[in-house]
């Protein structure tokens, strides 16, 4: 039987991936575990970071510095959950800071390239309502937003 302990997202950054762990530890509370550096005849200079392992809320990362050759893309995104508006303001404004991007509907990339979705845990909820408008209103109040807003997304689904 083939078994496995956990899955690990590789990210690859072009020569911040110690720099981009430490951000992610004061951000999301990473905790940084194994760092390994090059040695003689490696694919960087001798005592370069080469990867950088950490963990967020229990995912398995492991950041690669690989060179310019991949960035990062909307295509994969993390989505982080909050639990109420003053996480999901601190958080937002904390990957967006520094060379960070907002987008729209709770999305955002961070210095480094890579997107997040910042939720509150209120919005699912929301967004599939039972009643079939209130979801509705929901859905095209945060159509509207950059952060999720989540009181003027109730205001506008009637669900205060």
């Amino acid at each position: 039987m083939w078994l496995m302990a956990h899955l690990t997202t590789c990210l690859w950054f072009d020569d911040q991936a110690e720099e981009a762990a430490q951000f992610y530890q004061r951000v999301l509370g990473a905790t940084i575990g194994s760092v390994s550096r090059c040695g003689e005849g490696g694919p960087l200079p001798a005592g370069s970071v080469l990867t950088v392992e950490f963990t967020i809320l229990g995912q398995h990362f492991l950041a690669l510095n690989g060179g310019p050759l991949f960035t990062p893309n909307e295509a994969v995104s993390f989505q982080i959950p909050t639990d109420n508006q003053d996480a999901t303001d601190r958080l937002w404004g904390e990957l967006i800071a520094d060379g960070g991007q907002p987008s729209q509907c709770g999305w955002c990339r961070d210095r480094f390239g890579f997107w997040w979705q910042v939720v509150p845990t209120r919005l699912p909820e929301l967004l599939s309502d039972p009643d079939a408008g209130r979801a509705q209103r929901a859905m095209a109040a945060m159509m509207t937003m950059g952060k999720i807003d989540i009181a003027a997304i109730e205001a506008a689904a009637g669900a205060g």
